[in-house]
């Protein structure tokens, strides 16, 4: 499954969203949508095996986030086992057709890492790729968010952490300026009953040597508590198309979870 007078803005076209937005700093709602409902595992078309687990892709016409289009054909695992993710447009209707995967088993204390091959910290103002546990149907609760996203704003910085509480409102959050040495990066987060704990790394190599960016939600924060599954997705904010009108692809070389 997303976070001045720009500002004031921003924070007005969200208000009517479901999540409530009392964040560390000031960036959208990245899985709020006005489909009720919408934001719930789709009908998938498709099953794929990537990193040991199976997860379903999401094939639906115009829903959340976004709203966007998303397609089955814009997501496959490649021959060295990779996942690729690709927003593109459709010579045929015109449309912009986006990519979520959702895996099939759920996950709980742990720490969750991806391993990225992909100018993420160059992504189109529009564009938003996603690494995340959600609960379907529950927005605003139970949700853990690697974002990297500008929310349609090039001044808005691109790198975003979140996270939602397990019952009632207010998420934390904190946002970075991302400049890769590359295009090879890695990203962790780690679960337990009382913290959520983020850091990333330059390469695929996890050497502290390597981190940028640790943050931990703050002490007594409400966190989520159950095992849910993971998504993976690459879509266009408010729907809107690059403003390069650029297609983009991003891999996933793997995904891996470490119980607690």
């Amino acid at each position: 499954m997303k976070r001045l007078t720009i500002l004031i803005a921003a924070m007005a076209l969200f208000a009517s969203c479901s999540k409530e937005a009392t964040k560390t700093t000031a960036t959208p709602d990245p899985t709020s949508t006005n489909d009720d409902g919408a934001r719930k595992v789709a009908a998938a078309a498709a099953t794929i095996s990537f990193s040991g687990y199976t997860w379903d892709v999401r094939d639906q016409g115009s829903s959340g986030p976004g709203p966007n289009y998303w397609s089955s054909g814009n997501v496959w695992v490649d021959s060295e086992g990779h996942l690729h993710l690709k927003i593109r447009k459709d010579p045929a209707t015109g449309r912009w057709l986006c990519a979520e995967v959702i895996s099939r088993q759920t996950f709980g204390y742990g720490s969750y890492v991806w391993k990225i091959e992909g100018a993420v910290d160059k992504l189109d103002r529009n564009i938003v790729l996603g690494l995340f546990n959600y609960k379907a149907g529950d927005n605003g609760h139970h949700e853990i968010d690697i974002e990297f996203a500008r929310w349609g704003n090039s001044a808005w910085h691109n790198f975003n952490y979140t996270v939602y509480p397990a019952t009632g409102s207010g998420n934390v959050s904190q946002t970075y300026e991302l400049a890769l040495n590359g295009t090879y990066s890695s990203y962790k987060f780690t679960r337990t009953s009382t913290a959520v704990s983020y850091k990333g790394y330059h390469g695929h190599n996890l050497d502290e040597a390597n981190s940028f960016f640790p943050w931990t939600t703050p002490a007594g924060y409400n966190v989520g508590t159950l095992s849910l599954p993971v998504h993976m997705n690459l879509w266009l904010f408010n729907g809107n198309a690059p403003s390069n009108q650029q297609e983009v692809e991003i891999i996933i070389h793997s995904f891996t979870f470490t119980a607690a």
